[in-house]
């Protein structure tokens, strides 16, 4: 082990680990640390470093950043912090020297193979067990023009997918030392492109600590952060972290090449350093009292995240490290937009108090590098704060869990919900009630990674997640699913009927309604999880795209596919404004009906509601007839001059009847129509 002395002083920014051709300049924050040395190691498992660098407060700090200037150091070294200070509850301060710690702003970390949580959380040195940062030239990619896409909400269909799961099943195709891969999912972009989609959402993809699950699990999900400007390295097909960059960086080209832009879920409501009882590996030995939110006597943490630790996002020191976050992955990485995990988290101050203008997200919304950027929240956290329509800010999109929830009640078949399910077709109106907002800032979806799947929406009245191994705790327990008759899987071809009815129905409905439509992975072709509605620790073919469905459910995904690709061809499903309820304009509009026209039935007992979308100058007619009563019913059809109807969607229709495109659809020749129980029919007009 060599100890550095009389070396050049560094400079305080930029922070992080930063490649230079002479060398890294090193610039790392702690306000309260007494000693902080940098440790340079040769291998990711080594007990020992190489060198050791203890910095000079005098010398090597400036105000409260230590810094420091390592000449010919080259990317690829690895490195890690030993920082001293004060161990005290009573005033916040978590200060280990024992253990070592992640720079907050390292691009790559080393070592996932070998990394111990419980060595973290345990007394003692843990440096053999520990992750090592790893420096990194950001620029040392040859992008070929690559930028990234800014395409408008209005014409994006989004594709909420896991990385690893998608390719990691061994019927995937992929070759084996892909699957599972940065790179495997380069392999999968015909199939993207193919069905239609415009936007893939990644799962948390900022390197994760894996281990934070049960015992005998593991985190697949990812939402429980250790490095938030580093790319995970368990989806890369190398272990070398300089390869994991590259590979990242060639996804994303690819995917940019093939018109489809990129998401990334973000988590800054936590850290996987957890409770009292977590492992310190970064910001609990840097400064536990600037990174955390804690309460009034400093002894413990304040938990809106439910995962043991919430982040202080709105101090000076984490807003900043918040905002370099984003701005590197969109300039390093050209990632086109951002979904931030219980977005509503960032919106309390570090008492835990919601703000009126949290300067965090007004700062993102402000920003001038991510002007280009989706920015989407999920606007609730878990302490109880729902903000879904009253989300600061005017470019701020949402998820929209109000959709999810009132569209899967009224075809459930629940009534008092006709209302509401009408409100959730045009974007919500009912919620966002600034006419000035943009409806495509509504994400729609019926199905996400969090809950039931579609296929399991329609198999089980109530959540199966034992072998999550916490006795059935965790998960949602108000889901809104109907097994249509029996619980799980069955031999009865009446229930498998009604549940194809269903799945088609709520497909149908999230491709036509006003905002932006999101799609679950597997969605589209049936993928189950056996009931498990909260898959988080999962990492097994119960949460991985099973490719044989593909063909065992080829129906389906052939409906999907028309459906966008009928939907993204019409001019009406992509306007930017709130359709008008006039018929008197000359504007995209849409008209109420019930089974008689122009009488919608808004009475608590409706289980029926149809409507017409007209967009005038482009000559465009849809008429949708929406029936989730359980018994067929007869519906007035409008009458049109010099034109036809054309049934171009029937989900009670088996394939290929289920879907036409317009050309082929059969035309209409009476002015009243049958609706089959708990199905949907959409006419267009020709």
């Amino acid at each position: 082990m060599v100890s550095f002395v009389n070396i050049p002083h560094g400079k305080s920014h930029p922070l992080g680990a930063t490649y230079y051709p002479e060398g890294v300049n090193f610039s790392i924050f702690s306000k309260h640390a007494t000693r902080v040395d940098l440790l340079l190691f040769d291998h990711e498992d080594d007990a020992t470093p190489s060198s050791v660098i203890s910095m000079d407060p005098d010398k090597n700090r400036t105000f409260y950043y230590w810094h420091t200037f390592i000449p010919n150091l080259k990317p690829g070294q690895l490195y890690g912090y030993r920082v001293f200070g004060p161990k005290n509850p009573t005033t916040g301060d978590m200060f280990d020297s024992d253990k070592l710690l992640i720079d907050p702003y390292t691009r790559g970390l080393a070592g996932h193979k070998i990394y111990s949580r419980e060595a973290a959380k345990s007394p003692g040195n843990n440096y053999g067990k520990a992750m090592k940062c790893v420096v990194i030239d950001p620029h040392n990619f040859d992008w070929e023009g690559d930028s990234p896409i800014e395409r408008p909400y209005s014409s994006s269909i989004i594709y909420e997918m896991h990385v690893g799961g998608f390719t990691k099943h061994k019927n995937s195709g992929v070759e084996a030392s892909k699957q599972g891969t940065y790179l495997g999912l380069i392999e999968k972009i015909p199939y993207l492109k193919e069905l239609g989609i415009t936007a893939v959402e990644l799962m948390p993809v900022q390197f994760f600590d894996a281990q934070d699950a049960q015992p005998g699990l593991t985190n697949y999900w990812g939402y429980s952060q250790m490095a938030f400007f580093a790319p995970y390295a368990g989806y890369g097909s190398s272990d070398d972290p300089l390869e994991v960059a590259t590979e990242f960086r060639q996804m994303v080209k690819a995917l940019h090449q093939a018109g489809i832009e990129v998401i990334l879920d973000v988590v800054f409501n936590h850290t996987a350093e957890a409770g009292l009882d977590g492992p310190t590996y970064s910001f609990r030995g840097l400064e536990n009292k600037a990174y955390y939110m804690l309460n009034d006597d400093k002894t413990n943490y304040l938990d809106y995240s439910g995962c043991g630790n919430t982040l202080n996002t709105n101090h000076s020191i984490v807003k900043r490290m918040i905002m370099d976050c984003l701005r590197s992955w969109v300039t390093e990485y050209h990632i086109d937009g951002f979904r931030f995990d219980l977005a509503s988290v960032l919106s309390r101050d570090e008492y835990g108090e919601p703000l009126k203008n949290p300067p965090v997200l007004w700062e993102i919304e402000s920003d001038p590098v991510l002007a280009g950027t989706k920015i989407i929240a999920e606007a609730w956290d878990a302490a109880g704060l729902y903000q879904v329509g009253s989300f600061i800010g005017d470019r701020w999109a949402e998820w929209n869990g109000k959709y999810r929830d009132h569209v899967r009640r009224f075809m459930k078949g629940e009534k008092g919900m006709v209302s509401k399910f009408a409100s959730k077709i045009m974007a919500s109106p009912d919620i966002y009630m600034d006419p000035m907002r943009e409806p495509n800032r509504s994400i729609h979806f019926v199905s996400c990674h969090d809950g039931f799947t579609l296929n399991d929406l329609v198999s089980y009245n109530n959540k199966h997640n034992e072998s999550n191994l916490e006795n059935s705790r965790d998960g949602a327990n108000d889901n809104y699913s109907w097994n249509c008759g029996e619980e799980g899987d069955t031999n009865d071809p009446k229930i498998h009927e009604r549940r194809l009815k269903q799945i088609k129905n709520f497909l149908t409905l999230t491709f036509l309604s006003q905002g932006t439509p999101m799609l679950l992975m597997g969605d589209e072709v049936r993928r189950s999880q056996q009931g498990n509605n909260n898959a988080y620790c999962q990492d097994n073919e119960l949460s991985w795209m099973n490719w044989d469905l593909v063909d065992q459910n080829a129906d389906v995904l052939s409906f999907v596919k028309g459906l966008i690709s009928f939907t993204q061809g019409l001019e009406i499903f992509r306007i930017e404004n709130l359709l008008a309820t006039s018929e008197d304009i000359d504007e995209p509009h849409i008209t109420w009906h019930g089974v008689k026209l122009n009488k919608p039935d808004w009475s608590v007992n409706s289980q029926s509601l149809a409507f017409t979308l007209l967009h005038p100058k482009a000559n465009e007619k849809i008429h949708v007839m929406v029936n989730s009563y359980w018994k067929p019913l007869e519906f007035q059809v409008p009458l049109l001059d010099q034109m036809s109807w054309c049934k171009v969607v029937d989900t009670a229709a088996a394939s290929p009847d289920d879907f036409n495109s317009i050309e082929k659809g059969v035309k209409i020749g009476s002015n009243s129509m049958k609706v089959a129980n708990r199905s949907i029919v959409v006419l267009m007009a020709r």
